[in-house]
């Protein structure tokens, strides 16, 4: 069931509170509240659109979690009850401020609120595993002073618990949420606004303009789209979902197996929440957590992403060579006329990126007057009979408002985590053990975090994977000597990497659904097609060159020697390169390819690095010149 299942009454009032919530983010992005001489706190806006989510919650997803479940009396009555004591902390947040210290009925009222429905909201939208997560830390907050050895903390009693972690600016409403509300709702607005107008359609024929003639081109058309689509959407799922319907058929007609397919499209649109600008909206959050500018993060992201990208490219042409795949997108338009049909659209992305890195804007300007310029472009221009128009235009609204939902009440549970980490003294606690336990081996320390992101990310979309991640993990890597940014970066990449991982592999198995292939095998498959995303992060901790940290020339030679590592190992993966590799070749392609990279924690040298990866290059250029009639690669 969907909106549109929902009687006419509970389908407006939904309609309405989605579209209050875009609408009153716009507003706060104008400032207009300070033009009208009004002084109005964020945490009151914070306010104000987690009682429009959590309303939303109550009226639109059944105690299942599924959308469109008609909602009986029962529903109405928690949504009213959330929207309305939300509205009210929003309306007298000033006086309950002032009031904290003595601990008023109405805090305790507000925070018993938001705690429980925000739990069961979780429970119903997130799955058990964030909830489980949560409830946790919960509990420990009730009982630190009883927790035996080093995680012993300080206890709240339930009223303290309960005003704290629901109403503190320090919980609840912490910087997760403020920029959850305030810019990533904007992005998604723009992004779906891109869909509306046509952008989808136009980006997809893009992409096959340009990719779709050449060998695997199904496979690198899904590539090209889902890295462009996965930016913008912040979630991998979504991202399958969307696209995965046009670019999975595509590639199973070219050659490739089901499960190739799957893997391909799973891989690459969960690489999408790892490259910039947008990064699925994550780079906002950790400018955030990190206090850099926004920039200096889309930066350090810029080189990992392009060589992750270079490694799937990559690998799916070999696959195409060693299988035979034929380009079979005969029907793709010459990129000169996909461009003179929409190249209205470019403009939108220019003034984004324009106003980012050249203007210096804030993220939630920058995407507004992106939005902006997208509703002029699509009201004037369509592309292939779609175009803006008043009623898609309220359609976004709605939409947007309504995705924004689960996001905001992953954020709101993280906030609650926050919230415990700081006032038990948990995350001090947590980051002592977690480094005493590995002793001083660096290694052993990111293997350990890696394997905790993975299992923490599952199931969650990318702000809040990286939310509670740098909360609970980060602390520790940063306290071992690891750069913050690397470190930031380190739990984003395997945090996201559990939507290709065993055995909750969501991207994986929404791409299974599509191509009809196992959901395990699939997910096996794209763990090796997207290999190179569990080695980037541990060459960048220990390479900071990679993530433009230094000179310009050693940063560049960081990323070539790596970029040759991974070539070598993807066709030892492969097995081809210039035709069919013997066994004895493969091994050597492999042995020499991890010796290329230059990843720091075995301390190899740099001179051994750039021989192997010297020799990995005469290797290559030997079989090509002994098989001529054979393409090595892209």
């Amino acid at each position: 069931m969907t909106l549109r299942d929902q009687p006419a009454p509970l389908r407006w009032a939904i309609a309405a509170l989605a579209t209050a919530m875009c609408l009153f983010c716009i507003l706060w992005n104008l400032d207009l509240s300070t033009r009208l001489g009004l002084a109005i706190r964020h945490q009151q806006y914070l306010a104000l659109q987690l009682g429009l989510a959590l309303a939303i919650t109550y009226l639109h997803y059944g105690w299942s979690g599924r959308a469109g479940v008609r909602t009986g009396p029962v529903g109405i009555a928690i949504a009213a009850l959330c929207l309305g004591t939300l509205l009210y902390a929003a309306y007298d947040y000033v006086w309950l401020l002032r009031e904290q210290f003595y601990r008023p009925w109405q805090i305790t009222l507000i925070g018993s609120v938001v705690v429980l429905a925000v739990m069961e909201g979780v429970r119903r939208r997130a799955g058990m595993m964030l909830f489980t997560i949560v409830l946790v830390f919960l509990v420990y907050a009730l009982f630190a002073d009883r927790v035996g050895g080093r995680l012993i903390g300080r206890a709240l009693s339930p009223q303290r618990l309960v005003d704290y972690v629901g109403f503190d600016n320090s919980a609840v409403f912490a910087a997760p949420l403020a920029v959850g509300t305030i810019v990533v709702l904007l992005f998604v607005f723009f992004g779906r606004l891109l869909f509306a107008a046509g952008g989808g359609t136009f980006f997809t024929d893009f992409a096959m303009a340009t990719t779709g003639r050449s060998r695997g081109g199904s496979a690198k058309i899904g590539i090209v789209g889902s890295a462009i689509f996965g930016s913008i959407s912040g979630s991998a799922v979504a991202n399958v979902a969307t696209t995965g319907v046009i670019t999975i058929p595509l590639m199973r007609r070219g050659g490739y197996s089901k499960e190739d397919a799957g893997a391909i499209e799973a891989v690459a649109s969960t690489g999408g929440q790892l490259t910039p600008p947008i990064m699925g909206a994550a780079a906002f959050l950790m400018a955030e957590f990190l206090e850099i500018p926004y920039a200096q993060v889309a930066g350090a992201a810029l080189i990992p992403a392009l060589l992750y990208y270079l490694a799937v490219f990559l690998q799916v042409d070999l696959i195409a060579a060693r299988d035979g795949v034929s380009a079979n997108v005969d029907d793709s338009k010459p990129i000169g006329e996909v461009l003179k049909a929409g190249w209205h659209f470019l403009i939108p992305f220019g003034i984004l990126l324009f106003a980012l890195f050249r203007l210096g804007m804030d993220p939630g300007e920058s995407a507004l007057l992106a939005s902006l310029a997208l509703v002029v472009a699509g009201f004037l221009r369509g592309y292939e009979g779609q175009r803006l128009t008043l009623r898609t235009l309220g359609r976004v609204f709605v939409e947007s408002g309504i995705a924004m939902v689960d996001l905001i009440l992953v954020l709101a549970a993280a906030g609650f985590v926050i919230g415990v980490l700081n006032v038990t003294g948990l995350g001090f606690a947590l980051t002592l053990v977690l480094v005493d336990a590995v002793g001083q081996s660096v290694l052993l320390l990111l293997l350990v975090s890696a394997v905790i992101c993975i299992i923490l990310g599952m199931g969650m979309p990318t702000a809040g994977v990286y939310v509670l991640l740098a909360s609970l993990v980060a602390p520790s890597l940063v306290e071992a000597g690891v750069p913050a940014i690397s470190a930031h970066l380190f739990i984003l990449y395997f945090g996201m990497l559990s939507m290709i991982t065993p055995p909750v592999a969501l991207a994986a198995f929404a791409a299974a659904t599509i191509s009809g292939a196992g959901a395990l095998q699939t997910g096996l498959a794209a763990m090796r097609i997207g290999w190179a995303a569990f080695i980037l992060p541990f060459a960048f901790v220990t390479t900071p060159a990679l993530l433009l940290a230094g000179t310009l020339q050693s940063s560049l030679m960081m990323a070539i020697l790596t970029a040759f590592g991974i070539g070598a190992v993807t066709a030892a993966i492969t097995g081809f390169w210039a035709g069919t590799l013997r066994p004895l070749l493969r091994w050597l392609f492999l042995v020499l390819g991890l010796l290329s990279l230059p990843i720091g924690l075995f301390d190899l040298g740099l001179v051994l690095h750039s021989c192997a990866a010297l020799t990995v290059v005469a290797i290559a250029q030997f079989r090509v010149m002994r098989n001529p009639q054979a393409e090595p690669g892209c």
